[in-house]
């Protein structure tokens, strides 16, 4: 997957070291419900369309962003579904990451769904009882953001989510 360029340069003076990083997953839905999941090229894992939020861009923007650039489908943001943290990440070339997890739900507004990077190897519709196996965390945003009292979840809310 593409590193973006600010993090490049931050590696260039950090090295390996840890980096906390804003990502965004963007759960999309259809107006028949059904949600759309890509399927990484780099570990052939289905998942949310998902990216890191850009210096000085807004969380909604990125999720739009992402979704376009990956999927070639057009959204917009309802709401945030939720905020939690991944558990840190250690990449196989050695650098280290933990990422701010925003989750987003999105409304599909046009485009036909197709792989519309390197990123990823597919690009599919599902329907919410037919998904295939997706990381926990994907899972867990899919339920927040499908969630019908629309309120934002948070880890350790002392709500019950």
């Amino acid at each position: 997957m593409p590193t973006p360029d600010f993090i490049l340069t931050l590696r260039d003076m950090i090295g390996v070291h840890p980096l906390w990083l804003p990502g965004v997953k963007a759960v999309v839905t259809d107006d028949g419900g059904r949600l759309l999941l890509v399927r990484r090229a780099d570990n052939g894992r289905w998942t949310v369309p998902a990216g890191i939020v850009e210096p000085g861009e807004e969380p909604a923007t990125t999720a739009v962003r992402e979704v376009l650039e990956e999927t070639g489908v057009r959204v917009e943001v309802t709401h945030v579904a939720g905020v939690g943290t991944t558990s840190p990440v250690v990449y196989p070339n050695g650098d280290h990451a933990q990422y701010l997890d925003v989750v987003m739900a999105c409304t599909y507004v046009s485009g036909e769904a197709r792989v519309n990077d390197d990123e990823n190897l597919e690009v599919s519709w599902f329907s919410p009882d037919e998904l295939p196996e997706l990381p926990p965390l994907h899972r867990r945003a899919i339920e927040w953001a499908v969630d019908p009292a629309r309120r934002a979840h948070f880890v350790g809310d002392t709500h019950g989510s």
